[in-house]
């Protein structure tokens, strides 16, 4: 049975799967007696017990922040949460950021050969995102029935419909338009001939509804979760941050049909300003590569998972770092990402330029040195070598299989304090970020300028990401234009927010991936002269990438056409 049938037809008269129920309902508390794992069945609870235990409801809505494992090595250690997040292969390498050097069922995206019955990584959404939205359905279908407060209620409500809002925003970036089950909970036994049961909303309408859902749900939510077991719960800003997010894209090209609708742009911009307008939130002055590492909460993260040593994601020392490490590779960047790297003086970095080219690495963006291990890093007390002959981390050095294809390793999410080698118990506690306030404000800065050009908010934004402690790169140019505008802060997207699950939707946002997706995937190839200089050769490191227009939407899998009994619509270009 598909996962889309499995989705509507699960009986909310039996059981109800609870993922780490017992642990969860263990975090609610101060401290856990040592028998209450003897309270909790570690793997089903009824739905009877669920209804009349407002813990055990509780912990079920908590639980709804994360999904089921659907593919091999997929959520390790716990299961997934929204997107992809520190998974081995990330969702960077299905783009011009980086490939998954092992392949890891990337590379058939990578070379345009997606399809209904092959979508590699790309191929959960659909079906965790149904199955999330039904466990929600059931949640506020039956929250009546439980014995609670009512103040408490609402506030489960509105946490209920963000999660709803999150799993149909997955769904809305990744396939468009899609079916709206509004608050229905289907059974087994049910007609599922029902044509309106598949139909496919339009993505004005899938959008619009799911914005209702935040703007509910934000009217319910606290500004502030209280005490380290609410972490990582949806709050007012969180709500505020995705519905920014989806008005952002509901005024794209690609969403809009190449229309340039000031209006929706206008309101994408309020969206963010509405964010913005909280006060709560700010850049973090400690670094941007510690942005990433710190442990907690902190000013600059609106929405995040948060990860410790009872629920640790994949181990990303290990799986990313350089072979002479006995690192497994992992993510490798690619020269088009590396070439993207301002000089730090806010100009381009340019191949032709003898300067630049006798040394590419070096004054270049500050955060290019917290995102990209390349020749010459320092790096766990030595400096990496991906050159030949001899390098420690080329195909000269140990653990060669491991080699990088682009000459390049990924340092953003690393942390240099946890150990390479046997990391299992101490590793794998990094947040991943779902929203943080930089990119408000470059979704702001993008808004604003499409709507009304690049007035003094527009500026103020972008300088103030460029400015901050750590990155300090000098201000943009006064005088820029529209489209001089337009494009800067797509590159100020393209380095700030690199390997954050963001380059995949933009570039299809703003109908531009069938040029950057079609490019070659490059890396380098370093060549370390007699007198102990180096030369650098561009190289292709994967063959055969390849974008066609029917890849700006993802293909529904095959199975979840054929469990609808073939009338749910095949986005165009794949075959039914």
């Amino acid at each position: 049975m598909s996962d889309f049938n499995l989705n509507l037809n699960m009986k909310s008269n039996k059981t109800l799967h609870i993922f780490y129920i017992a642990a969860v309902v263990c975090a609610t508390f101060i401290s856990c007696q040592d028998d209450f794992l003897d309270v909790v069945p570690t793997d089903r609870v009824s739905d009877a017990a669920i209804l009349s235990d407002s813990t055990l409801f509780e912990s079920y809505v908590i639980n709804r922040y994360m999904g089921v494992r659907l593919t091999n090595k997929e959520a390790e250690g716990v299961p997934p949460g929204f997107g992809r997040g520190l998974e081995y292969a990330l969702w960077s390498s299905l783009t011009d950021e980086s490939i998954y050097n092992n392949d890891d069922n990337t590379w058939v995206i990578q070379q345009g050969n997606l399809s209904p019955e092959n979508t590699g990584i790309a191929g959960t959404f659909w079906g965790r995102s149904y199955r999330g939205i039904r466990e929600v359905n059931y949640a506020l279908t039956n929250i009546d029935q439980v014995p609670m407060s009512q103040s408490r209620k609402n506030k489960l409500i509105a946490e209920l419909k963000f999660i709803r809002a999150f799993r149909y925003h997955d769904l809305i970036r990744n396939y468009g338009g899609v079916v709206l089950m509004g608050d229905r909970v289907t059974q087994l036994g049910e007609d599922f001939t029902d044509p309106e049961l598949f139909r496919r909303a339009t993505i004005e309408e899938s959008i619009n509804y799911a914005v209702q859902q935040l703007d509910e749900a934000g009217s319910g939510l606290p500004l502030n979760n209280e005490g380290d077991w609410e972490l990582g719960r949806a709050t007012k800003g969180a709500a505020l941050a995705l519905k920014a997010r989806l008005l952002l894209y509901a005024a794209s090209p690609l969403y809009t049909g190449g229309v340039n609708d000031a209006a929706k742009w206008e309101k994408a911009a309020a969206a963010a300003k509405e964010v913005m307008d909280l006060g709560m939130y700010g850049l973090y002055q400690g670094g941007y590569g510690e942005l990433f590492l710190t442990p907690g909460t902190h000013a600059e993260i609106i929405f995040a998972r948060y990860h410790n040593l009872n629920a640790k994601h994949v181990r990303m020392e290990i799986a990313n770092g350089p072979n002479g490490y006995d690192g497994w590779g992992g993510n490798v960047p690619l020269q088009n990402l590396v070439d993207d790297y301002n000089m730090l003086d806010g100009s381009e970095f340019n191949w032709e330029n003898p300067a630049h080219a006798a040394a590419p690495y070096e004054n270049r963006d500050p955060r290019f040195y917290e995102t990209i291990l390349f020749n010459g890093a320092p790096y766990r007390n030595r400096q990496v070598e991906t050159f030949l002959p001899g390098g420690l981390d080329s195909n000269d050095g140990p653990s060669n299989w491991n080699t990088s294809k682009t000459g390049y390793y990924l340092r953003k999410y690393v942390n240099e304090d946890l150990p390479i080698q046997n990391p299992w118990e101490v590793a794998g506690t990094q947040n991943w970020i779902y929203f943080r306030y930089a990119e408000i404000l470059l979704n702001y800065a993008e808004a604003r300028n499409e709507a009304t050009g690049p007035d003094a908010s527009v500026y103020e934004a972008i300088n103030s990401i460029r400015g901050r402690t750590g990155v300090e790169m000098p201000p943009l140019p006064e005088g820029l234009s529209q489209a001089e505008m337009r494009e800067r802060i797509r590159q100020e997207r393209r380095i700030e927010l690199a390997f954050e699950e963001h380059r995949f939707y933009d570039v299809r946002r703003w109908r531009i991936a069938d040029v950057t997706e079609n490019e070659p995937a490059y890396g380098i190839e370093i060549l370390k002269q007699p007198d102990g200089t180096f030369t650098y050769q561009r190289k292709v490191a994967l063959a055969g990438r390849r974008f066609e227009e029917r890849h700006y939407w993802l293909p529904i899998p095959r199975s979840e056409i054929q469990a609808s009994n073939n009338l749910l619509q095949q986005n165009p270009g794949y075959s039914n």
